[in-house]
């Protein structure tokens, strides 16, 4: 098996980013806190981030996406401090949607925005892309296939072992669970060998999880994707189109060597052509060599360079 090989370029670019700046914005009821780069004028790139994780994983692509024109924003998600813990506890794919869509609208995006998400940022991207179609361009999504890939795939034997996580986050436990420890381990699992050591993004995801009721929001997402009683009403439009196909194209990005999510199941013998049946007319799909499951982090260079020509075609 081949592990994570040196790369200058990818390591410049994980390197200085003096020009990317922070900031708070109020949308969907939340306050959210947000990484940003690119001229304030450009088309809105939303960059959306999964679990266990923070925006400071898109620090490569943000200067990137700005060099191109972009106004390239990524938020905290609900809950993930310092953006705010919803009051309602609503943490199903159809409220991230919700999130994206009126952070588009806080943030002054227009028809050519674009939306980019990984693990769950991915699904919150299906999701606002089918909700709110006119309001983005193209989109591309990483580590998550569609829900139609997703659920086949979930069940496959292989890949229920690597989801034991997902089982534990339905129990009393969890809160207790999901520690440093934990989060360390899930990176190292998840990333390929030989891989950076992911102690500095683990202080971020840390941060971000440091009062119990930020714990507890990242756990709800995990329990709403298994309970349905957990789902708002209020997001009952939003769950629904989060759950359908649209219509934007989206690029599907899998590391091949993905430890949360198995190239193996996703893709049997690399054969992409079910994630892209299951996605948009006019959509791609691609398998990152040498990447794990934070295939943006992993191989920075590669993953800018499909996203962009992606953005750009």
């Amino acid at each position: 098996m081949k592990g994570w090989r040196r790369d200058e370029e990818a390591e410049r670019q994980m390197g200085d980013f003096t020009d990317i700046t922070d900031g708070t914005i109020d949308a969907n009821g939340l306050t959210f806190g947000y990484l940003a780069a690119g001229p304030p004028d450009g088309p809105l790139a939303l960059c959306l981030h999964g679990f266990p994780d923070t925006p400071h994983t898109w620090r490569p692509l943000l200067p990137e996406l700005a060099a191109a024109g972009y106004r390239a924003v990524a938020p905290f998600m609900r809950g993930y401090a310092p953006t705010s813990v919803p009051a309602d506890g609503a943490y199903q794919t159809g409220a991230l949607a919700a999130d994206a869509v009126a952070l588009h609208e806080a943030l002054g995006g227009g028809p050519d925005a674009v939306v980019i998400g990984h693990d769950w940022g991915a699904a919150a991207t299906y999701g606002a892309a089918s909700l709110a179609p006119d309001r983005w361009r193209k989109a591309v999504a990483m580590a998550v296939p569609p829900i139609e890939v997703l659920v086949s795939s979930f069940f496959a034997y292989g890949q229920l072992k690597r989801s034991f996580y997902v089982f534990v986050f339905q129990t009393a436990l969890a809160e207790t669970v999901l520690n440093r420890q934990f989060v360390d381990g899930l990176w190292r699992d998840w990333s390929p060998p030989g891989a950076p050591d992911p102690a500095e993004e683990v202080d971020r995801v840390m941060e971000c999880l440091a009062a119990p009721a930020n714990i507890t929001a990242a756990l709800g997402y995990y329990r709403a994707m298994l309970d349905p009683s957990r789902h708002v009403e209020r997001y009952a439009a939003e769950q629904e189109a989060a759950d359908a196909r649209g219509v934007r194209p989206v690029l599907y990005l899998h590391g091949e060597q993905d430890g949360c999510m198995g190239a193996d199941v996703v893709a049997p013998g690399g054969d992409l052509a079910p994630i892209v049946a299951a996605l948009p007319d006019g959509s791609a799909a691609r398998l990152v060599p040498d990447a794990g499951h934070f295939l943006l982090r992993d191989r920075p260079v590669e993953v800018n360079r499909l996203i962009l020509d992606w953005l750009a075609a």
